[in-house]
């Protein structure tokens, strides 16, 4: 049986879930995952971002 549920909650977000990595730079892409900053500001990365090590994820531009 198909899962009628996947992905659902991507339809609520803005642009659905979709924007532009500020650590890679890639667009169109889905901001899925949470990294958080050593300030404490927490940024949406994409899939290959989301295991970054901590400095790239410093010096991303928001």
């Amino acid at each position: 049986m198909s899962k009628t549920k996947r992905g659902r909650v991507l339809w609520s977000l803005p642009s659905r879930g979709r924007g532009t990595c500020p650590i890679c730079a890639a667009t169109r892409i889905k901001l899925l995952y949470v990294r958080t900053k050593s300030d404490g500001e927490q940024i949406k990365v994409c899939k290959r971002c989301h295991g970054v090590d901590q400095a790239k994820v410093e010096a991303a531009l928001i």
